[in-house]
């Protein structure tokens, strides 16, 4: 790993050197994109600023790298900075001298942004609470790490058509999609696991294959190695829009796939010994009595302790906070953050004093379920993004607000700002993904409407699209729903579930 370490380093003084030729004009937007994406940067739409996704494998922020994002914050003057749906941080509106140096500086934290876009194994992710969450199966995070370190090594010397995305679930929830990504690994309740692969959401969504039950913890590099090995060869090098790991379940039908896969395991397993022992960081932290009670607290298994949640509207946190967390967690033994696929980060291993600090320093986020809402970063930023997702939510958030309903009377919702599905639209139970729409030979700024999408392990499924609506018109409709489902006198949940063509008949007066 230092012979690595040290080569992306070295790789630093490359970067710098593209960087300033983009922003003097000597490289254009697409040669750029293609060669920054591998540090994981990109310049943002306009081509003035740019971006940087630090990686956070199973998005842990332990404190030492909670302050160095507190630091470069303050030092950068960064004024945008957001949560991903990848469980990564990514700092925004960024100076050309500012990406370089806090890129450099974060190898000194553990943090490598090398990989974060392009064509490379991506973050790893894993379920935020893993380690500590009543109900889990087992404890994947160790695991994950382990690969997380592995997949880094393929950065210098494989060339894979498209990315690769990994995720480790612990329980049925499954927030991390592993039963549709291009790898995933999914506990089972008698400690070993199941491998799926070839999934994603995305244009062309797919749920992934089951290639292998009852997988030995140990022996999860091989199957890591033989993925890699099917994508090179059997992936689309030649179209791109085809070249992720779910089109291969087109271009050699599933049982295809399935032999494809299985050949190059069995390949791995005579070539190389990759068995893995891991070494878990059981929590000794004692309780101190204190007990909270609170629906952003969580109750972790080990007694007395607790996680607390914090929802930035639209993963979008002040850029201070992380500065005013670290502050109160500063001296709190073992606590740490863990970001969430859907934007949340939670604050663990809080005895129940400093779970009431902490709850006091995070009200300013989302007040109920509906706030706690998903949405990418958005085409005010993003280049290939069509609409302004997070202005989107802010306008039905404010909305919203004046009709001051009561929690659960809408749901967590899902908004992308075009297909490609950065704001997980297709797993929500209401999502948008942006488009456009000539109307009346005007072309209209709209949003595809996706119902009654799911994640959860066993009841997966992609929303049905239900057509479009036009952006201007979508906080009313939310107006309109939520105060169809207060008149019941019931949630969302158990409304729609009663009768879905109640939300039909409520959609269709937006439909275009």
């Amino acid at each position: 790993m230092e012979k690595l370490l040290k080569e992306f380093k070295e790789d630093l003084a490359e970067f710098h050197g593209m960087t300033e030729k983009f922003y003097a004009k000597e490289v254009n937007i697409k040669d750029y994109k293609g060669f920054s994406g591998g540090f994981g940067s990109y310049a943002q739409k306009g081509g003035t600023a740019s971006m940087l996704r630090l990686r956070l494998p199973g998005g842990r922020l332990p404190k030492e790298r909670l302050k160095f994002i507190a630091d470069v914050i303050e030092e950068h003057q960064i004024t945008k900075v957001h949560f991903t749906t990848c469980q990564t941080v990514q700092l925004h509106n960024l100076s050309p001298a500012s990406v370089c140096d806090i890129m450099e500086k974060a190898f000194k934290v553990g943090i490598i942004t090398r990989g974060g876009g392009g064509d490379f194994p991506r973050n790893v992710m894993v379920s935020p609470l893993s380690g500590v969450e009543q109900g889990e199966y087992f404890d994947v995070l160790p695991y994950a790490e382990a690969v997380s370190d592995y997949l880094l090594g393929f950065i210098k010397t494989v060339k894979m058509p498209r990315k690769l995305k990994v995720g480790f679930s612990n329980s049925p929830a499954n927030t991390t999609h592993a039963t549709f990504r291009d790898l995933g690994f999914v506990a089972r309740e008698d400690g070993y696991f199941d491998v799926y692969s070839a999934g994603g959401l995305g244009n062309n969504p797919r749920l992934g294959v089951l290639m292998v039950e009852k997988v030995e913890p140990s022996e999860i590099l091989y199957y890591v190695k033989a993925m890699v090995q099917t994508f090179i060869a059997h992936g689309n090098y030649e179209n791109r829009g085809k070249a992720r790991t779910r089109y291969m379940q087109e271009t050699l039908g599933i049982e295809g796939y399935r032999s494809a896969y299985l050949e190059q395991l069995a390949q791995v397993k005579d070539a190389e010994d990759l068995h893995l022992s891991v070494k878990e960081h059981p929590i000794t932290k004692k309780e101190n009595g204190v007990r909270v009670s609170h629906p952003r607290v969580i109750a972790q298994k080990q007694t007395g302790l607790y996680a607390v949640a914090y929802h930035p509207i639209g993963g979008v946190p002040t850029p201070s906070k992380f500065a005013e967390l670290y502050n109160v967690i500063k001296d709190m033994e073992d606590v740490e953050l863990r970001i969430a696929p859907d934007e949340t980060v939670y604050i663990i291993n809080l005895n129940g004093t400093e779970a009431e600090k902490v709850l006091a320093a995070t009200e300013d986020g989302a007040a109920n379920l509906f706030e706690t809402s998903v949405s990418c970063i958005g085409s005010t930023i993003c280049q290939i993004g069509l609409r302004d997702s997070q202005g989107l939510l802010a306008a039905i958030v404010e909305a919203v607000r004046k009709e001051n309903f009561a929690d659960g009377i809408l749901p967590q919702i899902h908004i992308s700002g075009c297909i490609s599905s950065c704001g997980t639209h297709q797993i929500g139970t209401l999502g948008f993904h942006g488009g456009v729409k000539r109307i009346n030979d005007v072309t209209e700024p709209t949003f595809t409407f996706h119902v009654n999408g799911c994640d959860r392990e066993g009841q997966e499924r992609f929303g049905e699209q239900w057509g479009m609506m036009l952006e201007r018109e979508i906080p009313s409709f939310f107006v309109d729903l939520g105060r169809a489902v207060e008149a019941e006198h019931t949630t969302f949940a158990e409304w729609f579930e009663k009768d879905p063509e109640a939300l039909r008949k409520i959609a269709e007066k937006y439909l275009v």
